[in-house]
């Protein structure tokens, strides 16, 4: 008895005071931190810089990192040292393992939806957007073993040899991705590169990033190994130049329609002669947002000469 009378004291005491009604009323929500993924891991920026993603209204909605050049550096050396791998692997399991982020992305759809109306879309906006990303996986999952054929040519020489174009990956590619849309666009800018054979390093929407780590989480529970795709948060206009200019990327592609920043890539990104993609105008909810051609971007095509044996083994042509 005495015990509850003195906590009834401590609880009146605390109350007449008002801390336990400030509390109630002034209690800050703890934001989560997105980090950045690298590797198949989840390192905070090196940096330790971090901005405040707002909606419309001006509510915080998490912190996002600012990656920086070194992060962007640490994730070209993630994707380089995937490369091997992944573009030996047979096409027909890249499209396995890419149809199977369409599965996890499924699975997590809601909470993907309730991402993008934290970020201003409408629920039937968000519910279409989801909708279409994990369509679109599905779409070049089904072309990881197919373009080849589209792309590839059995040509005529006019010597005893059989001559064949083939697309291959390019290898590391580097990505802006699209800023108005926070998931969509990642998608539709990940999937083609992925599917061909490359790694890819790709920096999210700056003012929309919440999707982008989450879909980050969705690849690696994935059966996508390690440093194959690469996500990092912050600001274009901080990091396009080290996207341009890195000597160990192969293709850099932005998706933006701002006429300086395309000028600065295509200076910066003719220090090796990488190849430059520019993606503007393209509405991503759209089917033109989705064809082999996006897979194309990011190939070479290799010519192999092979000599035409006689039935006896015998080569002929020379």
């Amino acid at each position: 008895m005495a015990t509850k009378t003195i906590a009834k004291k401590a609880t009146a005491a605390f109350s007449s005071n008002g801390h336990a009604g400030t509390i109630a009323a002034k209690r800050v929500e703890v934001l989560k931190t997105y980090k950045i993924y690298i590797g198949g891991q989840f390192p905070r920026t090196e940096s330790g810089r971090y901005y405040v993603a707002k909606n419309r209204a001006g509510a915080p909605l998490a912190n996002a990192c600012l990656s920086s050049r070194k992060d962007f550096r640490e994730a070209v050396v993630a994707a380089r040292g995937a490369f091997g791998g992944w573009s030996a692997k047979a096409a027909f399991n890249r499209g396995q393992i890419l149809y199977r982020i369409a599965e996890m992305l499924e699975g997590r759809k809601a909470q993907f939806v309730d991402e993008l109306i934290k970020q201003d879309s409408t629920p039937a906006q968000a519910e279409a957007e989801v909708n279409l990303s994990i369509d679109r996986l599905i779409y070049y999952a089904g072309w990881c073993d197919k373009f080849q054929q589209l792309f590839g040519s059995v040509n005529p020489v006019a010597s005893s040899h059989f001559n064949f174009s083939v697309p291959e990956p390019t290898g590391v590619v580097a990505a802006i991705a699209p800023q108005q849309t926070s998931l969509l666009g990642l998608v539709s800018v990940i999937a083609p590169v992925i599917a061909g054979g490359n790694s890819i390093i790709v920096l999210a929407s700056e003012t929309k990033p919440l999707c982008s780590v989450t879909f980050a989480e969705v690849i690696n529970s994935s059966d996508v190994p390690g440093g194959v795709v690469n996500i990092l948060t912050g600001k274009p206009s901080e990091l396009i130049k080290y996207f341009a200019d890195h000597m160990d990327v192969n293709a850099t592609i932005y998706c933006g329609d701002d006429v300086a920043s395309q000028k600065l890539v295509q200076e910066k990104a003719a220090l090796n002669v990488k190849r430059v993609l520019f993606y503007n105008n393209i509405d991503w909810n759209s089917s033109d947002a989705e064809t082999p051609y996006f897979i194309l971007d990011t190939q070479e095509i290799k010519t192999t000469w092979h000599p035409i044996e006689n039935i006896g083994g015998a080569k002929a042509g020379y």
